[in-house]
């Protein structure tokens, strides 16, 4: 029998682990909604776990943290949907073999209105892309993600947190526009000024006001059109980070201090290899 974990409401130290193939190679259509909720779920995934755990939560916390709108808790017909939509749903992801195959996020879901708790097991396809990642892979942490009110921003967020490997250092990356628009699913926009109005430009800002990054973009022209975008990305200043996490927090009733800000503290943002 596959083991049930109970779990806090919200740990502020939580991260979430992926393969890198899952955020540049895979190909998905996620809404903000169900990319937090995907989000907190491979967050309670422990480094050593070897099979994926039926996860148990409150209901009125999880809606909390995956923006789901359970004023009162009256819509629960609502959560059902949000949780049917991600079952429903699929991703391609690319074998070692060069096949693309298509596997689901979510195995099963159970919801239950008399102790207020839902319960969620990730689907097997996705262990290879999400337990025990020896190499290729990123994390962060959790509480980055839940501000953004846009699913670009976190597609872009995962895309410079996978290139991004030195923390300190500022980096650079040159995309082609097309592919810079696949890997944040807004391949609908055909033109650069849509492209750039309706996802790019809403997920830097909101990564530059709400997460631990800066980011900025150059569009590079061939003639008259832009064909390449370059991206800027820095890590902000240790004070900037703790600021915006406690902030955070305090939307989500918690005020605990990370292991982490003790430290930067202790080494001036200047960590130890």
């Amino acid at each position: 029998m596959k083991k049930k974990q109970q779990l806090e409401p919200y740990d502020r130290d939580k991260l979430v682990v992926k393969a890198n193939e899952l955020i540049q190679k895979s190909r998905f259509n996620l809404s903000l909604q169900q990319q937090k909720i995907i989000l907190y779920l491979i967050s309670q995934i422990d480094r050593n776990d070897k099979e994926f755990k039926l996860y148990s939560f409150s209901i009125q916390h999880f809606c909390k943290v995956c923006g789901i709108d359970y004023t009162n808790g009256k819509n629960y017909i609502g959560l059902k949907e949000a949780i049917k939509e991600i079952a429903q749903k699929v991703l391609w992801v690319m074998l070692p073999n060069g096949k693309e195959a298509t596997i689901r996020w979510i195995e099963k879901a159970y919801i239950d209105r008399n102790t207020g708790t839902i319960e969620i097991r990730l689907d097997e396809d996705m262990k290879p892309y999400l337990l025990q990642l020896k190499d290729n892979f990123t994390q962060y942490e959790l509480v980055w993600t839940l501000k953004f009110n846009s699913k670009y921003s976190i597609r872009l967020y995962e895309l410079i947190k996978s290139i991004h490997y030195h923390e300190l250092d500022p980096y650079e990356r040159t995309y082609d526009i097309d592919e810079l628009k696949r890997l944040l699913d807004a391949e609908v926009y055909k033109t650069y000024q849509h492209f750039k109005d309706r996802a790019l430009q809403i997920a830097v800002d909101e990564i530059n006001s709400t997460s631990d990054k800066l980011v900025s973009f150059t569009p590079i022209k061939n003639g008259r059109a832009v064909k390449k975008i370059l991206l800027h990305i820095e890590s902000k200043e240790t004070g900037e980070r703790i600021r915006l996490r406690n902030e955070i927090e305090q939307d989500l009733g918690t005020n605990q201090v990370s292991v982490w800000d003790i430290l930067d503290e202790a080494y001036n943002g200047k960590r130890p290899d």
